[in-house]
Formats: C-alpha cells, sequence, structure tokens
C-alpha cells in the first residue's frame, strides 16, 4: 500500500478515534474549561463585584450565571480538530501547528462571546434572550466558518478536508487500471 493511502487511513482513523472519544469523555471541554472561564472571570471582576464558585458559576448582585457545556464550545474544537485531521497533505508538525491556531482564535472569540453575554444579562436583561439565540444558532457557527477560511488564507491549505482524499484515491485508482 502506498505511503500516501496508508497515512490517509491513519488520518481517519485518527479522526473516528476522536470522533468517538468525545462523544463519551468530554475532552475539548475538560481542555478549555479553565482557560475559558478564569480569563472570563478575571476580566469581569474588573468592571463587577463577583462571588466565583470556581469553574461552575459565579453571581454578579443577584444573578447566578452558570458555565455549562455549551459555554466552553467544545462541540467547535472537536470540528475544527477533524477538519484539521481531515485535510490533505499537511505535515504533523504543520497540523499541531495549526489546530494551537485554531484553538487560540476560538478561545479569545468565545471568551469575548461570553462577556458580551454577562455583560448583557447585568445590564439589559431585556436583550440578553434575543442576543443569547442569535450567538447560539448563528455566529458560534460563522465563528467556525471564519476560523478555518483565514486558516486556510494563512496557512495557503489547498486541499478540502475528505473531498481531497477522495480525489487522490480516485486518481490513484484510474492510473492503476490504465498501467
Amino acid at each position: 500500500m502506498e505511503r500516501e493511502v496508508r497515512e490517509i487511513l491513519f488520518r481517519y482513523l485518527v479522526g473516528m478515534a476522536v470522533a468517538i472519544l468525545v462523544l463519551f469523555i468530554p475532552l475539548f471541554y475538560f481542555i478549555f474549561r479553565p482557560p475559558t472561564i478564569w480569563p472570563t472571570i478575571w476580566i469581569l471582576n474588573i468592571f463587577y463585584d463577583l462571588v466565583s464558585t470556581n469553574l461552575s458559576s459565579i453571581t454578579i448582585g443577584n444573578i447566578t450565571i452558570k458555565f455549562i457545556d455549551a459555554c466552553i464550545a467544545g462541540s467547535a474544537y472537536s470540528l475544527l480538530f477533524i477538519l484539521n485531521i481531515l485535510t490533505f497533505g499537511l505535515t504533523l508538525k504543520k497540523r499541531v501547528f495549526i489546530f494551537i491556531f485554531d484553538a487560540f482564535l476560538l478561545l479569545i472569540l468565545n471568551i469575548l462571546r461570553l462577556l458580551i453575554l454577562i455583560v448583557l444579562l447585568v445590564s439589559k436583561p431585556t436583550i440578553f434572550d434575543i442576543t443569547h439565540n442569535i450567538f447560539w444558532y448563528g455566529i458560534n457557527t460563522i465563528y467556525v466558518i471564519f476560523i478555518w477560511v483565514l486558516t486556510i488564507s494563512i496557512f495557503k491549505i489547498r486541499s478540502i478536508p475528505f473531498v481531497s482524499d477522495v480525489k487522490f484515491i480516485l486518481d490513484r485508482t484510474k492510473r492503476r487500471k490504465e498501467k
């Protein structure tokens, strides 16, 4: 079996293993909860007198805000990881660097999102629900798309996850049949 085909199979095995793993073990939620919540608390503490109960909730005045898993955006990290692993033609070093870059961008955007939502909840509770729903149903998806498009541009990625692998395998199969 050719080296490229083995590499494709290996990437898909890793991708499937991670996808299955995150179904049963909240890996990305566990990893990204502290770097999401602590900076959010530190920034909010500049402007508000708040009480923090470790990484699960904060209280500002008479409002208690719980940080549930969806606040951490673990599924977005999972999607970026899977896009990374299913992209053809990247070295391991470049994959790791790209994921760190993507995760850092997502982390910054997620902290900003949490800050906006918490400030709205405290200062303008009447528009919190609609803003929260806009973030939940639209902007979070746009974050991931934005990050991936930026990654493609910065790192000059010319392959399309999954599609480039299929094209490569079909091309190799076609060449073998022509011999």
